[in-house]
């Protein structure tokens, strides 16, 4: 991405995605300023506006990995730590106990994110109280469609935890803005899940018809068309709307949407690859006044040494990832067979391995990455207390995202740039589109995006042969939303989904390789289970967690989901 963006977007609006002492954003109530401080001066009402950002911030794959890592509440990715640093991904997989009546664990976000809708809506009514006299309809259309783009993705927040939500916006409340502050407007009925889902997609067509198509330079990275058709062709997937996320993945296309050439380099600050046309929406750090910990958080263990400091490896891939990643020439990877063509298991691996996945052999500033047992980076069997102290538990770490030869990480933190939206999801979110709509008719639609996406990395294309109806693709399918996006937080939303999480995470185990080193130098590899000997767990009910006490309580509209 270019410096110019990333600089840019820090200064002007990421300034108060990062920062939470930014004090105007975080009123209830923003009368108890002077209309003159917030809505007088152009630059300050575009601060005000672009602070409904936050509710990307909130979820941030890269900067909040120690509570919102997603892919390892999957078979994808495990988290070294039982309960240290704040994590609640083990013990989500592994207790019973972690989710209760009245409580969706790791994942409640209700009153939260009820808090980013009602700052919408109040931000929303204000726009047409004061931004229409002040600087025009137009100027106005194009902040509310920021709004609620932003006011859009709060909902699907809840909408994948809960189903059927309660909706709340700047005009439904019978005393103003239904910001829930009103006793006349607390109770409300939730909308059905599929009521909900199209309230969220209708927002965002309107969003797509009045965001621009780009911004000027000195606001370059805010939502564009882009971002709401990226948006709108993942959301119609939740919602069963398959035509409209074909439709939306084709506007996208039109709007100059196109894959970047080096697959490694898309989450690469410095990589000196032009990434915009891949990237539809990002957020963005800056060195020196927005960071974060990502890279001490995910580097391998012997990072400890080099840099002389503790660095965690707090989340890392599992077997079941690793082993989902093709050679170069297209076949599959399998232990019992590897050895026949190859004199390791971790060579000639197609370039998202490479890219994703640090692992026994491969280089890494300079040095070579040893995650046998003993080796600098070695394995450290994970248990139910505890953590591994930054060691391995898989004989994997991750790759994706860390910014190799970044030395002043333990001083200057990171500032990589999160990639919320990239145009490879939304080519995987048309082919799954086009297949579920109706595979006999559009096979060769659902082929071509998927095949886009595997040309991209030198991987031969799959056919009618390798996927001959519906059910064929759809594994396919699978897979390659796991090799592609791993680590980027979807796979826990697509299994529940596709509900599909009962038969992957159910009664299962994650996988590591557990590495040994003759003393003629050779390895041998053990695959073994790295749960700490419990089976996971994910019970039919998981699939709509609990409503939060405080909403069914004060609420007398609000029901709860069933089995709660």
């Amino acid at each position: 991405m270019k410096k110019r963006t990333v600089r840019i977007l820090i200064g002007a609006v990421a300034f108060c995605l990062g920062v939470t002492s930014c004090d105007v954003l975080d009123l209830n109530d923003t009368t108890v300023l002077s209309d003159l401080a917030v809505w007088d001066t152009e630059s300050a009402t575009e601060m005000y506006i672009t602070a409904a950002y936050k509710t990307f911030t909130d979820v941030s794959q890269v900067a909040n990995s120690r509570s919102v890592y997603y892919d390892s509440y999957s078979d994808l990715m495990k988290s070294t730590a039982w309960d240290l640093y704040s994590h609640q991904y083990n013990k989500a997989l592994l207790q019973t106990s972690a989710f209760t009546t009245g409580s969706a664990g790791a994942f409640e976000c209700w009153n939260d994110v009820y808090g980013r809708i009602r700052r919408a809506n109040v931000l929303l009514d204000e726009i047409t109280r004061y931004g229409v006299s002040r600087y025009g309809e137009d100027w106005c259309n194009i902040r509310r469609a920021e709004v609620r783009l932003c006011r859009a993705f709060s909902y699907y927040r809840l909408i994948r935890v809960y189903g059927g939500v309660v909706l709340r916006t700047e005009t439904s409340g019978t005393n103003g803005v239904d910001d829930g502050s009103y006793e006349a407007d607390i109770n409300r009925k939730r909308a059905t899940e599929a009521e909900s889902w199209d309230f969220v997609i209708k927002e965002l067509q309107w969003a797509g018809e009045h965001l621009p198509e780009s911004w000027a330079a000195s606001w370059e990275g805010r939502a564009t068309q882009k971002t709401a058709y990226g948006l709108i062709s993942r959301m119609a997937l939740f919602a069963g709307q398959w035509q409209v996320a074909i439709d939306a993945a084709n506007k996208v296309k039109s709007l100059g949407g196109e894959l970047a050439k080096d697959y490694a380099k898309v989450f690469q600050v410095d990589g000196g690859q032009d990434n915009s046309k891949e990237i539809l929406f990002a957020l963005y750090y800056l060195k020196g006044s927005v960071t974060h910990n990502y890279d001490r958080y995910n580097r391998p263990f012997g990072d400890n040494a080099v840099y002389n400091t503790q660095v965690y490896a707090e989340h890392v891939p599992t077997a079941e990832l690793a082993d989902l990643y093709e050679f170069k020439d297209g076949t599959e990877f399998q232990w019992n067979t590897y050895a026949e063509n190859h004199a390791d298991p971790y060579v000639d691996r197609e370039p998202r391995f490479q890219a994703t996945v640090m692992y026994n052999g491969c280089k890494w500033e300079g040095r070579t990455i040893q995650t046998y047992v003993g080796g600098s980076d070695g394995f450290t069997a994970f248990t139910q207390s505890g953590s591994t102290n930054g060691h391995t538990c898989t004989g994997y770490y991750l790759r994706k995202y860390l910014q190799e030869n970044n030395s002043t990480f333990v001083t200057d933190y990171s500032w990589q740039y999160d990639a919320v939206l990239r145009y490879a999801e939304v080519l995987l979110n048309k082919a799954e589109a086009y297949a579920q709509l109706d595979y006999d008719k559009y096979s060769a639609e659902a082929l071509g995006a998927l095949n886009e996406v595997r040309k991209r990395v030198g991987l031969p294309e799959k056919t009618l042969t390798d996927a001959s109806d519906k059910d064929s693709f759809m594994a396919l399918l699978r897979k390659e939303r796991c090799v592609e996006l791993a680590g980027e937080g979807f796979r826990y939303w697509d299994l529940r989904r596709w509900k599909l999480a009962e038969n992957v995470v159910n009664g299962q185990n994650a996988h590591g390789v557990k590495i040994t080193k003759a003393n003629d130098g050779t390895f041998s590899y053990e695959k073994l289970a790295c749960d700490g000997g419990s089976p996971r767990i994910f019970l039919e009910k998981y699939y709509y967690f609990s409503l939060p006490t405080s909403e069914t309580a004060n609420n007398k509209l609000c029901e709860n989901n069933p089995y709660w």
